[in-house]
């Protein structure tokens, strides 16, 4: 048994006993769930873009009876694209907990939802970390929203500057203005891996449209999410949207203007967040890893058995980052190494020596041990990097300390002094004679 990176318990390691049967998966096997299949074609821009990129795409509608992820104990995708916000239930053998298992095994997850969403995406919106508000709520904004809103205020003007500060994530952020029409979603503030991807200006809010506030509403302001990302501890990647429309080709070709007024815009950039959103959470973008390791005393090419206390160490470590062209070096400035045993013993910022190559220098400290080589790296929007390398310290040996010690020098000088002192009270004393003393008769 083991922990999932999303807490829950899965069992590992069980086989289908006397198989031979095995599933070859392709590294961009991907599933989309829908509500119809006319959203094919309202979201054709965005599902062109992904064939484009080499993905395969496989349709399906969101209660399919043959739905299944996984055959013989492997998954059949890599990923998954549920753009299917009012189902109640999955069909098959497809359900909140077998997603919630596919993102534990690495799998990628991207979900739209909308103000009708049902049961299936609340519920694994929750176990992901966001809730979603109540049902028929929309983010509404009476200052925010554009021209072509048809009274309700519900189509949100949304700027790029209240997008995530991550290029990896969101691409370039000088862009135009964002349309949205959804609900607004809520983070688990004890639920450090959500990421705020896109807020709500602080005059939105979401609520029911047609009904009047009697009570706060859940979101308001800039606690209101519009979209929201998970990079869950093994690295497997969620993002979750309000909203479907932001992904349709109307919203991609729709030109923006506030109501309140301002610069008219002859197209949105939900296409350029939409697409680079999708590339990161399909981990085109932002994956990183350990090309090499190496660890040596210095003058030295090759590690010793055991390092001794006191030693000159140097640590190189290689950063490689996945493109479309394949693993290049990955130049950062922030990359820190730990020398380990309980605690932090050493913690300093590795130097780079040449593109994706980087070197620390360092000093062992006076205390023996099992230690580690350690490099934790986690940036917003980039695969979490973890290299330990483990080592032992060891005390000096007897002929490896110095003979002499300059801060001994007063001690050895007393011992000679003493020394000398008793050879001369010695030779003294022994050939000393006293004078016989003559009596009073002499």
């Amino acid at each position: 048994m083991t922990t999932t990176t999303l807490g829950h318990i899965i069992e590992v390691g069980n086989t289908v006993p006397n198989t031979h049967i095995y599933c070859a998966v392709q590294e961009n096997e991907t599933l989309v769930l829908l509500d119809n299949l006319a959203i094919k074609e309202t979201h054709s821009m965005f599902f062109k873009s992904l064939k484009e990129r080499g993905y395969s795409l496989t349709f399906k509608l969101a209660d399919d009876a043959g739905l299944v992820l996984s055959k013989y104990g492997e998954f059949i995708y890599n990923h998954l694209i549920i753009f299917s916000p009012s189902v109640q239930e999955f069909g098959g053998n497809l359900s909140v907990d077998t997603i919630t298992e596919f993102i534990d095994g690495g799998g990628n997850v991207l979900i739209a939802g909308s103000s009708l969403s049902g049961d299936a995406l609340r519920e694994l919106a929750s176990e992901c970390g966001f809730e979603i508000d109540e049902e028929g709520a929309a983010v509404i904004d009476h200052l925010n929203y554009d021209v072509s809103d048809s009274g309700s205020h519900t189509l949100v003007v949304a700027d790029a500057a209240n997008l995530i500060d991550a290029p990896v994530i969101v691409g370039n952020k000088d862009i135009p203005p964002l349309l949205y029409q959804g609900t607004g979603l809520i983070a688990d503030a004890e639920n450090p891996l959500v990421l705020k991807v896109l807020t709500a200006s602080s005059t939105a809010y979401s609520h029911v449209p047609d009904q009047g506030i009697k009570d706060f509403p859940h979101a308001v302001g800039k606690k209101t999410l519009l979209i929201a990302a998970l990079q869950a501890r093994n690295n497997a990647r969620v993002v979750f949207s309000g909203s479907l429309y932001f992904f349709s080709d109307e919203a991609f070709t729709s030109p923006v203007q506030k109501q309140s007024g301002g610069k008219k815009y002859p197209v949105s950039g939900n296409q350029q967040v939409a697409v680079a959103l999708s590339k990161w959470v399909l981990k085109e973008n932002g994956v990183l890893r350990v090309k090499s390791v190496a660890h040596h005393l210095v003058g030295a090419t090759s590690p010793p058995p055991s390092y001794t206390i006191m030693d000159e160490v140097v640590y190189t470590l290689g950063l490689e980052k996945k493109t479309p062209a394949g693993w290049v070096p990955h130049d950062v400035d922030d990359l820190q190494m730990e020398f380990v045993r309980i605690d932090p013993f050493v913690r300093t910022t590795m130097s780079r020596k040449s593109p994706g190559s980087y070197l620390s220098i360092f000093t062992i400290p006076d205390v023996y041990g099992v230690y580690q080589f350690k490099v934790d790296y986690k940036r917003i929007g980039y695969t979490n990097i973890y290299s330990s390398t483990q080592v032992s310290v060891r005390p000096l040996e007897h002929t490896q300390y110095e003979r002499f010690i300059a801060s001994a020098y007063p001690y050895y000088a007393s011992a000679f002094s003493m020394m000398l002192g008793v050879f001369l009270f010695s030779f003294v004393f022994l050939h000393y004679k006293e004078e016989p003393v003559k009596s009073k008769h002499e």
